[in-house]
């Protein structure tokens, strides 16, 4: 039997810390799913709010809401460039059960038009948590490069005010802009790919943005990037194979998944080991994420390449204390 408004709208409200953990439960599924792929990409998520639920259901005059609203949850995946929206694609409908696949980006509807190249997902959720009728929590995905979901976020505001149509040239002015993130996109993959083919550019770059990725999916304490690429630019040395490091990465951090939550919270930026003894600095960076696994794979190659640089020993010994691995 379908729920009315009132009921809607009351069972969304108790049920919508479970939503949102099963939300963030999910992106940081496709996180670790994209790392694997040596993919890197931005992932966010959120549940809706309540009274944006219920605006929606006024808005749309659902008469089913409960089961109408399909978006109670909402994922958003970033990435650098077009190029990678379709890997990206293979990844996500590979590692969830895919409901529908809305991606017009390739629409006919002739060349002298300018549109939002739309690429959303509706996924069943990866924790499988389930509604109180029993039905698997759905979420929808944006899948956006970075300059797609900045026109995204800015039209919003002027596009989308519900009951106000914007000025007509206000609509054209924005619509414009479409051409322009379609250039800047497709310079970027091809500096991208020009990078890709000389590996001293990039040095260092793909580690980081893969060990952010993961390191996301356990805390969110804000990290120093120049600090960041002072330290991945050693850790290069004490890996092998820096083109393949994502699936090595992500099966640690699977396989001590419960170790490296309870370490982030017990020696981070916020906890008593840091604001006591002012030390501990690198659990606050992603590449610490990096650290912890050389330290239990190949903790001599990682010595050796600290050694030679001029980083701090005390930095390396912290973490290395924290892991509980003698160096």
């Amino acid at each position: 039997m379908a729920l009315t408004v009132p009921q809607a709208v009351q069972r969304f409200r108790e049920q919508w810390e479970l939503i949102d953990q099963a939300a963030r439960a999910t992106a940081d599924h496709i996180a670790r799913a994209a790392a694997r792929k040596d993919l890197t990409c931005t992932v966010t998520s959120r549940a809706k709010e309540v009274d944006s639920f219920e605006k929606k259901i006024d808005r749309k005059g659902y008469t089913d809401p409960w089961t109408q609203i399909t978006d109670k949850a909402g994922i958003r995946v970033i990435v650098q460039h077009s190029g990678l929206l379709d890997p990206l694609l293979e990844v996500i409908t590979g590692c969830l059960e895919i409901i529908g696949v809305e991606d017009d980006r390739r629409a006919s509807d002739g060349v002298d038009r300018l549109r939002y190249p739309r690429l959303h997902i509706q996924a069943v959720m990866a924790d499988g948590e389930t509604d109180p009728d029993g039905k698997p929590y759905e979420c929808e995905i944006q899948l956006r490069t970075e300059a797609v979901d900045l026109w995204s976020r800015m039209s919003h505001k002027f596009l989308y005010k519900p009951g106000v149509a914007p000025p007509a040239d206000v609509s054209r002015s924005l619509y414009r802009l479409i051409a322009l993130v379609e250039l800047y996109d497709l310079e970027v993959e091809r500096g991208a790919e020009a990078m890709s083919r000389n590996p001293q550019l990039v040095r260092g770059s793909h580690l980081l943005g893969l060990a952010e990725q993961i390191y996301q999916t356990f805390t969110h304490h804000p990290f120093s990037r120049d600090l960041s690429y002072e330290i991945v630019d050693v850790l290069a040395d004490a890996v092998d194979d820096e083109s393949a490091y994502g699936e090595r990465l992500t099966e640690f951090a699977e396989t001590f998944h419960g170790r490296l939550e309870q370490l982030y919270a017990d020696y981070g930026p916020t906890s008593d080991h840091s604001r006591e003894y002012g030390r501990y600095l690198l659990t606050s960076q992603p590449e610490s994420l990096i650290i912890f696994e050389r330290l239990t794979n190949a903790r001599f190659a990682l010595r050796a390449a600290w050694e030679d640089s001029e980083l701090s020993e005390t930095w390396l010994n912290d973490l290395a204390d924290a892991w509980g691995a003698g160096l």
